[in-house]
């Protein structure tokens, strides 16, 4: 067993306290509305790349420089970098009208009584689409308000089933960064990593469709709810998630969606040509923070690992967890103890993946399963926490819509994260891994 050093786990501490301590004195004590969010996350880890920098005064600071370089130019960490691009740029292209597209044609065509279904549903494809549960829930939000209020369904139930179906996408989505981060983090094919996630996720998503179906069929809708809507935006989305779901290279199948959308949204009108590089460049501007937190976590994981910080905590969890199903759950406890902390799940898988990498090779856990552990694990915490992105975004839109509802309003109608937790227990546990 590799000697550990506590001492060198100081920097991801830092981060912790710093970003925790200042998110709570925002959000709580001050009353800054979306606190967490308006910290720099950049900056904060920048501070802890400080202090990993001055532990281990034996290594000169260019030797420092170098490990830092190393850790950096991995190929997983520039392998994540360019499709994080790669994806903002198709996210940019395409827009996101096509969302209100498919709840509003769906809404139309099915009876009302389903409406609260049709929530979940919708979101969940719209979120496996365009990989952004946040995004998801700022462009649904809004039509589970107009929902609750021609239905007479209660409020909460439709944002709950709102957030639910996002996190579903979110966790499932080739083009989600949390996909990407577990993915390349753990060396695996996005494919494989679906498949392994897609057991774990679907079970969860069906019974959570089951009880939003018997809610709602035990109260009389009192109306419903029609739009105009453009199917043909869909396209491009559709395109993204065959072609990932079949194994096509991704940055093929982004490709081919930035094409297919680009054709769209110009022939349909839905943006002018002189446009579409500017909304190119803004998609792919929207993943600046995204990329300096892996390339900064990359090198501060280097530092870390160089100096003992990781074989301590690897030690520390085998002291815990006996066996490979043990080290199953301890993997899962730590992305969700890091997103807890973090409130950001992107940020905590990529925190997560070089410990996670040692963790399976000393458990025997496969790379597919320890993606999809991470993944699933960091969608969990964050499809509930009181101040995560998502439940922050879904009130304020009810806000800005005049509607009042509170965080601890929404929690007991979050059916989705409580039953993919229970989905996660099970197959730790009762179901063999798959060869």
């Amino acid at each position: 067993m590799q000697k550990g050093n506590v001492k060198a786990l100081l920097p991801i501490g830092v981060f912790l306290v710093l970003y925790l301590g200042l998110g709570v004195l925002f959000e709580y004590g001050m009353g800054i509305s979306m606190g967490f969010y308006n910290i720099p996350i950049v900056v904060i880890f920048l501070i802890a790349l400080m202090v990993a920098c001055f532990q281990n005064r034996s290594l000169s600071f260019d030797r420092k420089l170098e490990i830092m370089g190393t850790g950096v130019g991995e190929k997983t960490i520039v392998t994540m970098i360019l499709i994080f691009m790669a994806a903002g740029v198709f996210v940019g292209t395409v827009g996101r009208d096509s969302a209100e597209s498919v709840a509003y044609f769906m809404l139309t065509i099915i009876p009302p009584e389903f409406s609260v279904a049709v929530l979940f549903v919708v979101s969940c494809f719209v979120s496996l689409s365009m990989g952004t549960s946040v995004g998801t829930i700022t462009l649904i939000t809004p039509i589970a308000i107009a929902v609750s209020n021609a239905s007479g369904f209660s409020l909460p139930l439709c944002v709950g089933s709102v957030m639910g179906g996002a996190m579903f996408g979110d966790n499932l989505s080739f083009i989600s960064d949390t996909t990407i981060a577990a993915c390349q983090g753990q060396g695996v094919p996005m494919r494989d990593k679906f498949r392994e996630n897609f057991r774990i996720a679907m079970p969860a998503a069906l019974v959570t469709l089951v009880v939003i179906l018997v809610l709602s069929l035990s109260q009389p809708p009192a109306g419903a709810v029609t739009s105009d809507y453009d199917l043909i935006q869909l396209v491009p989305y559709l395109i993204v998630l065959i072609g990932g779901i079949v194994g096509v290279n991704v940055f093929v199948v982004l490709l081919l969606g930035i094409v297919s959308g680009s054709v769209i949204m110009v022939a349909t009108g839905a943006t002018a040509p002189t446009d579409l590089l500017a909304n190119m460049g803004s998609g792919a501007a929207g993943m600046f923070e995204t990329t300096m937190v892996a390339v900064l976590v990359s090198a501060i994981c280097a530092l870390i690992r160089e100096n003992g910080g990781f074989a301590a905590l690897l030690n520390g969890i085998k002291g815990m967890f006996k066996s490979k199903k043990g080290g199953q759950l301890g993997m899962g406890l730590l992305v969700l103890c890091m997103d807890v902390a973090t409130a950001n799940n992107t940020v905590a898988i990529v925190m997560a993946n070089p410990i996670a990498k040692d963790m399976a090779q000393t458990y025997g856990i496969s790379s597919s399963k320890t993606a999809s552990l991470l993944d699933t694990f960091s969608c969990i915490s964050q499809g509930v926490i009181p101040y995560g992105a998502q439940m922050l975004v879904a009130l304020a839109a009810c806000a800005e819509l005049g509607v009042g509802v509170s965080a601890f309003q929404v929690i007991p109608f979050l059916f989705y994260p409580f039953f993919l937790l229970i989905s996660s227990l099970v197959f730790i546990f009762f179901i063999p891994e798959r060869r």
